[in-house]
């Protein structure tokens, strides 16, 4: 699979958060760059849904394949009923 490219370097926005007060207390005594680490949160984020989506479609890419091979070599279970 290939990875989504992630620029580190790339041009920032301001964006508005709500956030846990209580947690970014803490978080606060754990960094001086709360944008850094979500930012890095965001981008594993986004790189694990990337990856799970493309696991979806490649399993549905087999069972389709699957599907069609058992359809050529049997035939259609409607064909035996079908009027046409």
């Amino acid at each position: 699979m290939k990875a989504i490219a992630f620029r580190s370097a790339a041009r920032k926005r301001p964006v508005n958060l709500t956030l846990n007060e209580a947690l970014v207390v803490q978080v606060r005594g754990l960094t001086n760059n709360l944008s850094g680490v979500v930012e890095s949160l965001l981008a594993d984020y986004v790189e694990h849904e990337h990856q799970q989506r493309m696991a979806k479609t490649e399993t549905v890419d087999a069972t389709i394949s699957m599907w069609n091979a058992f359809n050529a070599k049997h035939g259609s279970f409607a064909d035996e009923y079908s009027s046409l």
